[in-house]
């Protein structure tokens, strides 16, 4: 994670969208260097970062073994297994 002093720019929202989208798009196709060359718009690689720290601090992207950024967030699809009481869970 970035330390809030060092961050120059602030990315604006519809690039934080931007990069959901397209991380939404070529789920686990790209690592981070890779994904920041391939956006349809560029933006300075802290900027990237910046973002890209946002995403896991949500919890919507992981990073696997290899380096490679996956969407993770899919709440119809977690409230769906939360309503199922035939699941058991721990209260």
């Amino acid at each position: 994670m970035m330390k809030r002093e060092d961050i120059l720019r602030y990315p604006r929202l519809d690039t934080v969208l931007m990069v959901e989208d397209f991380i939404k798009e070529h789920d686990g196709d790209f690592k981070k260097r890779k994904l920041w060359e391939s956006l349809p718009k560029k933006m300075m690689y802290q900027t990237f970062c910046v973002v890209i720290d946002y995403l896991i601090y949500s919890r919507k992207v992981s990073i696997d073994s290899e380096g490679k950024i996956g969407w993770i967030y899919y709440p119809e699809i977690a409230r769906k297994y939360y309503e199922r009481t035939d699941l058991g869970r721990r209260k």
